[in-house]
């Protein structure tokens, strides 16, 4: 077959489109960022095969993050949305089975973390985090509330967008992708220093996500689409890949 994996051409990432490590207007990059070259060692056996994850390690509310930490018994507090999408190849070829989890602010824009120390209010009903599989189509969806913006201490009155962190995982821990969605029409987006350590406006796109209209439920919800697609010519924007965000 044409597309078959064996079969299919490797499509070479543009490593050009790829932002700088250090980046002066987002201000801990300086610090953080490498000074010396990256090395390249080979990953072990441990890191390659496991752990491993089971379809029975997902629970029926782990991706509801309405829902989730009060177990079902009552509601978190804020904007109700879905967010789904697909997790493809370069090829828009499905990515079946894959552990896709995500993390993000309250409708206040405060995370339940011992270290944010933003002013909005913690909302008992809401924890922040979920989880689901990929079915055998590269689908996932969440239901959640709209994060809130917040205030971050870098330069003198920067604000994150609303945004969600997204981590994907392929067999074992050892092969795991970060990155992060926004929501389409946020002004925040063209204030934000970190999302503007990618200089393409095109690149930068790709990480926010469109309203999705047709997937919204009346009086309900709205949605939001976010593919995420693993390498290649499309690939999205990723936090911890060398030559991504």
């Amino acid at each position: 077959m044409a597309d078959s994996p064996l079969n299919a051409p490797l499509i070479p990432r543009n490593r050009a489109i790829h932002p700088v490590p250090c980046d002066p207007d987002y201000k801990t990059s300086v610090t953080r960022s490498p000074n010396l070259p990256l090395l390249s060692m080979d990953s072990t056996p441990t890191e390659e095969t496991g752990p491993r994850f089971g379809h029975a390690l997902i629970g029926p509310l782990d991706n509801n993050l309405i829902l989730n930490w009060t177990k079902g018994a009552a509601p978190a507090i804020g904007e109700r949305i879905l967010v789904h999408g697909r997790v493809m190849d370069q090829l828009r070829r499905p990515v079946a089975g894959t552990l896709v989890e995500i993390w993000q602010a309250n409708a206040g824009g405060r995370y339940r973390h011992v270290k944010d120390g933003y002013l909005a209010p913690l909302d008992p009903n809401f924890g922040g985090c979920g989880r689901t599989l990929t079915d055998d189509e590269g689908r996932y969806q969440f239901l959640t509330i709209r994060p809130g913006a917040y205030p971050w201490p870098n330069r003198v009155n920067d604000w994150r967008p609303m945004h969600i962190h997204f981590s994907v995982f392929g067999q074992s821990f050892g092969q795991r992708l970060i990155t992060q969605m926004y929501f389409e029409g946020d002004p925040l987006i063209d204030r934000c220093p970190i999302a503007h350590t990618i200089k393409s406006r095109a690149q930068l796109d790709r990480l926010v996500a469109p309203l999705d209209m047709a997937h919204a439920r009346p009086h309900d919800f709205l949605a939001y689409r976010f593919d995420i697609v693993l390498r290649g010519r499309r690939q999205t924007m990723f936090e911890n890949r060398p030559e991504g965000m």
